[in-house]
């Protein structure tokens, strides 16, 4: 593409971009679309021929417009609603024209430096230790699957890196714990690395989702007994169904008690930390191994950027190290290279737009967006908590609210479970809003997240009044 080629069809994209993050809230949230309808209309086979950009530009909004839920509204209320800033999409065009690659220090040593430098600004935004090294991988799953990883190599006795575990006589059963509400990504991690879904033992939660670190003592010294081999522990701070906190402090007392791995997922409640009044929320975090938050979550940063800190990043790199002759360089004695520390080989320049969100916003202007969406959520749980046919069904520590329906007289489970059902259906099929939900024991519960960049209390106090609208036309 010719310079002058790209200078034009550039700044109308960034117009159109622009365009479009300045009247996001004209689009609907969710589309008016069924499965296979997008690609339909797509063509089943490649160009044969080159395209002008004019016409693929078009086929933007002609073709992808219409399929697109839209994470940038500010009336998406769904799962935990990441938001692109304007500063992080500028960012994602530098690092693709860049297109630099941090395998080693010497394939990218802005893009290796600048990750170091970053990772760092946040760890002492969030309060963890110096000890505390990090490098940028794409998503907590990524991040978790490479902390037990760690955990199953500091067992150094079992030679797991050179013999592996298939076939061998010599190696119990290992045994990772998890709270029964932790991220599917601990028993992705256990799958992808042999354990099985039968190595991932489920410590029950209290009656604040909590897990039961008397239940944890009591599991690990059964599966010592059965014969098993304990090596990892992970905890969350902000779980995905309901963002409770697990009691970090008597977990890592465990932990250290036993000479078990912990690894903290703080994907999405670890950010409130950087709010100074909430630095309590990651208490007992400085005694995990490692430890994993995600700026993309709730830090305006684009998808995709998650941060893997340890204590032990020499366990990581034994782990994964791997140099071939073509990637020995002369500053290997001086210099960390990433590919060293994780599975991927090539490192795109992620940390780049998280350099430039923080720099933008800085740490008071972060610290000010989350307390007022904080502030916001609090409106939030006050409308549920003040109607008489709402009621909460878990405490609220951070942006999300999770409710259900539950009119005075009307305590059958099932017909419960129905009526909110057919709420979410009816609020989303409004697409003026989009929610979530979970089950809470045999609870069916709606999720309300308040963390978008854009949404403001008067977007909240609208999604409720659609809430109340469609409760009150499927109840007639």
């Amino acid at each position: 593409m010719p310079p002058e080629e790209f200078r034009k069809y550039g700044h109308q994209l960034v117009d159109w971009v622009a365009d479009y993050l300045q009247n996001v809230e004209r689009y609907p949230v969710l589309p008016n679309i069924l499965p296979g309808d997008i690609r339909r209309s797509l063509p089943v086979s490649p160009p044969q021929e080159g395209e002008s950009m004019g016409s693929i530009l078009a086929d933007v909004d002609r073709l992808i417009m219409p399929g697109m839920t839209h994470w940038n509204h500010p009336r998406f209320h769904a799962y935990f609603n990441s938001s692109a800033s304007s500063p992080g999409i500028l960012a994602e065009l530098l690092s693709a024209a860049l297109n630099g690659n941090a395998m080693v220090w010497q394939s990218g040593p802005a893009v290796t430096e600048l990750e170091e430098v970053t990772v760092d600004w946040l760890r002492q935004m969030l309060g963890l230790p110096a000890d505390f090294w990090g490098m940028i991988l794409d998503t907590a799953s990524t991040s978790t699957l490479h902390a037990i990883v760690a955990a199953r190599e500091s067992l150094t006795d079992l030679k797991t890196r050179e013999q592996g575990l298939t076939g061998r006589t010599d190696v119990p059963r290992l045994r990772l714990y998890t709270s029964e509400f932790a991220h599917s990504s601990v028993e992705k991690a256990a799958t992808t690395l042999g354990l099985g879904l039968d190595g991932v033992c489920k410590i029950p939660v209290d009656e604040q989702f909590r897990m039961r670190p008397e239940a944890l003592a009591e599991a690990i010294t059964e599966d010592r007994r059965k014969g098993m081999r304990p090596f990892c522990v992970v905890a969350t701070v902000g779980t995905t169904s309901c963002t409770s906190i697990d009691p970090i402090p008597a977990i890592a007392d465990i932990c250290e008690r036993e000479g078990l791995w912990l690894h903290v997922d703080a994907a999405y409640g670890g950010t409130a930390a950087i709010i100074p009044e909430m630095r309590s929320i990651l208490a007992g975090c400085e005694r995990a191994d490692s430890f994993v938050v995600n700026p993309h979550k709730w830090m305006f940063v684009p998808v995709d950027l998650s941060i893997l800190y340890t204590r032990k990043p020499n366990t990581l790199r034994r782990a994964f190290s791997l140099v071939p002759e073509y990637l020995r360089t002369a500053h290997d004695d001086v210099v960390r290279n990433l590919m060293d520390y994780g599975v991927p080989l090539g490192r795109r320049f992620r940390a780049l737009k998280l350099w430039f969100v923080l720099r933008y916003f800085g740490v008071t202007g972060l610290a000010n967006r989350l307390r007022e969406h904080l502030r916001i959520t609090q409106v939030f749980k006050g409308w549920v908590e003040s109607h008489p046919d709402f009621e909460l069904l878990a405490p609220v520590h951070f942006g999300a609210v999770c409710f259900r329906v539950h009119p005075r007289g009307v305590d059958d489970e099932l017909h419960l479970e129905v009526l909110n059902e057919n709420l979410l259906n009816a609020v989303n099929g409004t697409r003026d809003m989009f929610l979530s939900h979970t089950k809470l024991g045999t609870k069916y519960t709606l999720r309300m997240v308040i963390g978008h960049l854009r949404t403001e209390e008067i977007h909240v106090k609208k999604a409720w009044e659609v809430i109340l609208q469609e409760l009150k036309r499927i109840r007639a």
